[in-house]
């Protein structure tokens, strides 16, 4: 679609940012206005500098947060961070903003139009293969994945904005009326915005997922304050500049770059009336404490997939289990953590494909990389503890990549699986270890027989986190069995079911937890970021001859 490439080589252990041979992008790098930053020149000697935003204003910091490159370790990106003495300008201006939003259906309701305009303005923007070059380049810089991987996130991304053009940001907020008991009375329900919101966001999806959370927060008539990991922020802070150009008013979202103990002072302090974050569960049950329940989440999944009995097209099958388990090496909350197969999988060269399809992930072209989250050493001392439990076996992987320049604060092991007996999984003493998500290239494998189905499902059942599932099968009984007793928000079911994926055209989210957030979706806007407000009108006549009643 737009000449996809990947990098190729790497030189100092950095990519070489190569072009699509369609276009000569070298020429047309800075032929928009917004950017303040080349992804291809990122590096020790040329760092990033990244800025806060707060009351329109872009602010630096005394205080600058030196990123390490994730494939040399090199400084390469300067953050402008903010301590708990700089967080009164941002606690100072959520408050500005009242419980009633920016807008909402009786005020200002010219906002609906203009953030439709935004939307058009910006997915226009994003829809040039030289824009879409440009993030996506900055995305691997920041959180290296394939090149196919993060101009996905930027698709992603420019079809939600499309998505919301025009009149469908105030067909959000659309309202009912229901008919009164007498003439004159009717009530009539709204979206109603919260007002003062934050936005919390991880490093995984460094545009994708801060950019549909903060606009949804904006259409429904928010003031957002986002905070983006500091490791990859530097990507939102270009996308904030692109909507400024596109017409956003600069003073109707902050954004700041600080430690996790500086936001947390913020949000206790500024009190906002709803937070969305997009994170571990430790941290989550912690805000969701401390915020006395005003959030939603998108925490951890630890994420299965089931393969039915019927054994078909087993390459596809193959080729879908790699893809979820490992792009991005692993570092999705939707990738598969743990396959389930059926003993008829088992005795097919499935297990075969996988082993192959996994060795030829490359460091070279980022179809493997750095794990920003969980070291060498944490990944591989796991893999042996789950190796010790009996009849576990490794089935490929289990070992440090070589011959690179990743700094040992982050991980880089080759994609890797471990088999564990289905019963040594439901023990006790096993399963809080089988089943610690491990964010990076790393799955579990089972195999169950005909009459263990039940088992499987009581697996599902101690799990503590429901995002996404996969049912691999095309019985209908099965599927039917399978979804009938299980929770997971976004379950892919069929021969072409995956786990992973979250387009813009349907809802990505947890499920079985009130304070579940959803993503990229009409229903996910509305449920997120607006609440249900009822006016009920009774506006007369009274009948005639009324008289005082008797008091009740």
């Amino acid at each position: 679609m737009y000449g996809l490439m990947a990098f190729r080589h790497l030189k100092n252990r950095v990519p070489q940012l190569a072009s699509p041979s369609s276009f000569n992008f070298s020429r047309l790098v800075h032929s928009f206005s917004f950017a303040t930053v080349k992804a291809e020149e990122l590096s020790g000697s040329q760092p990033a500098e990244v800025l806060n935003l707060v009351q329109g204003k872009w602010i630096g910091s005394s205080i600058r947060n030196t990123i390490p490159d994730p494939l040399n370790g090199e400084s390469f990106i300067r953050v402008s961070e903010v301590d708990e003495k700089g967080i009164q300008p941002f606690v100072e201006s959520l408050s500005k903003c009242p419980k009633h939003g920016l807008h909402n259906p009786f005020k200002s309701p010219e906002r609906y139009l203009m953030l439709g305009d935004v939307s058009i303005k910006a997915a226009q923007k994003l829809s040039l293969p030289e824009v879409s070059d440009f993030f996506a380049k900055l995305i691997q810089r920041v959180s290296p994945k394939s090149y196919e991987q993060a101009l996905g996130e930027v698709f992603v991304t420019g079809k939600f904005l499309e998505n919301f053009c025009g009149d469908q940001v105030r067909f959000l907020a659309r309202s009912f009326a229901v008919p009164g008991n007498h003439l004159g009375q009717q009530s009539n329900g709204y979206r109603w915005p919260f007002g003062p919101v934050t936005i919390i966001t991880p490093f995984n999806f460094p545009l994708e997922i801060p950019l549909l959370q903060l606009m949804g927060a904006l259409y429904m008539g928010n003031k957002p304050l986002l905070k983006v990991d500091s490791k990859v922020s530097l990507v939102m802070e270009q996308m904030l500049r692109l909507l400024h150009e596109c017409g956003l008013p600069v003073e109707d979202v902050d954004f700041i770059n600080s430690d996790g103990k500086t936001m947390n002072k913020l949000l206790l302090e500024a009190e906002p009336r709803m937070t969305l974050f997009t994170g571990s569960s430790k941290v989550a049950e912690k805000l969701a404490l401390d915020l006395k329940g005003r959030i939603k989440l998108e925490d951890a999944g630890f994420d299965w997939k089931i393969l039915g009995p019927d054994v078909q097209n087993e390459d596809y099958v193959a080729w879908v289990c790699d893809q979820d388990a490992y792009a991005c090496s692993g570092q999705k909350c939707s990738a598969q953590s743990m396959l389930f197969m059926h003993e008829n999988w088992s005795k097919s060269s499935l297990i075969e494909k996988l082993t192959g399809l996994a060795s030829r992930r490359k460091l070279d072209d980022l179809t493997v990389g750095p794990v920003l989250t969980v070291t060498t050493k944490e990944m591989l001392d796991h893999m042996k503890k789950l190796l010790e439990i009996k009849g576990s076996k490794l089935l490929f992987g289990g070992e440090a990549l070589e011959n690179h320049s990743i700094p040992a604060i982050y991980g880089a092991i080759k994609p890797t699986a471990v088999f564990i007996p289905l019963e040594e999984i439901l023990n006790e003493n096993n399963y809080d270890l089988v089943t610690k998500e491990i964010f990076g290239p790393f799955q579990v494998v089972t195999e169950y027989k005909q009459n263990e189905i039940q088992l499987v499902l009581n697996v599902l059942e101690k799990m503590h986190a429901h995002l996404t599932a996969a049912v691999v099968s095309n019985d209908p009984l099965f599927l039917q069995e399978v979804i009938g007793n299980s929770v997971n928000g976004t379950t892919y079911a069929g021969l072409r079911a995956r786990t992973t994926g979250a387009p813009q055209n349907h809802w990505f989210g947890p499920a079985g937890d009130p304070r579940g957030a959803g993503i990229g979706t009409p229903e996910a806007i509305k449920l997120v970021w607006s609440c249900h407000r009822e006016v009920i009108y009774d506006i007369g006549p009274l009948p005639q001859n009324w008289q005082t009643p008797k008091p009740t």
